[in-house]
């Protein structure tokens, strides 16, 4: 039971950037969507929340997480 569960950073499908890139994407139009068009404050700011989210965990920490990751697989 030591072994830990993976983590959105340490999924394979989100390891090419097209597709954290996509999915950033997506957010943005959600929060666009609901600041100009459906102009409701709660859902516009928990879509900038999860932009905000989104931007650090796929840009900004996601190589230092999946390095650390990698590193600690055991090697064959």
């Amino acid at each position: 039971m030591d072994e830990e569960k993976p983590g959105l950073l340490t999924l394979a499908w989100f390891r090419p950037l097209w597709r954290r890139v996509a999915v950033i994407a997506i957010i943005v139009a959600w929060a666009i969507w609901e600041s100009f068009y459906n102009r409701d404050q709660l859902w516009g700011f928990i879509a900038l929340a999860m932009l905000a989210y989104g931007v650090w965990t796929f840009f900004i920490n996601f190589d230092r997480e999946l390095a650390r990751k990698d590193h600690d697989k055991p090697q064959d």
